[in-house]
């Protein structure tokens, strides 16, 4: 029951995604649903809330919010992140993403699977910093990080 049921991203007052950002939070959050590991921690001796979870996950003055529902749409937490950790990150992501899909057009395997490569480590680099952001507040496999990452991406540079 430790895992994340239902995901919703508020990007209102965000530029409209483009259809490649749309298409990649799409797949994000089917892949996301279909296999992740997402706990909250007890607080002050409190028992741990039980999943399975609802997150919203929205930009609000500048933060990252995780908003955290149990299925009965209780409210079990809130989370406000600064944008600050993961902004170059992100525009690293962005920039081998961009150098990937040219390179998928008109170079060789070899060199495509390099570039590949480095595009994996940067998106589990940015994984890193999202545990890190959430230690204490989320316990999360590096797989559901992952995707969690790359809403974050879709989110934060919306269009």
């Amino acid at each position: 029951m430790s895992r994340i049921c239902h995901i919703e991203i508020d990007d209102r007052g965000l530029p409209a995604p483009t259809p490649e950002i749309e298409q990649e939070r799409k797949v994000a959050i089917f892949d996301l649903l279909e296999d992740n590991s997402f706990a909250v921690p007890g607080k002050n001796g409190a028992a741990a809330p039980a999943g399975p979870f609802r997150l919203a996950l929205s930009i609000r003055e500048k933060r990252l919010v995780f908003d955290l529902e149990v299925e009965s749409r209780e409210k079990v937490a809130e989370f406000h992140l600064s944008l600050g950790p993961f902004r170059q990150v992100v525009k690293d992501y962005f920039q081998i993403c961009e150098s990937y899909f040219e390179a998928v057009k008109r170079l060789p395997p070899s060199q495509i699977e390099a570039i590949d490569m480095a595009r994996r480590g940067i998106h589990n680099e940015g994984a890193r910093v999202l545990q890190e952001r959430l230690e204490g507040k989320a316990d999360l496999d590096i797989d559901t990080a992952r995707r969690l990452f790359t809403l974050i991406c879709v989110l934060h540079f919306g269009g």
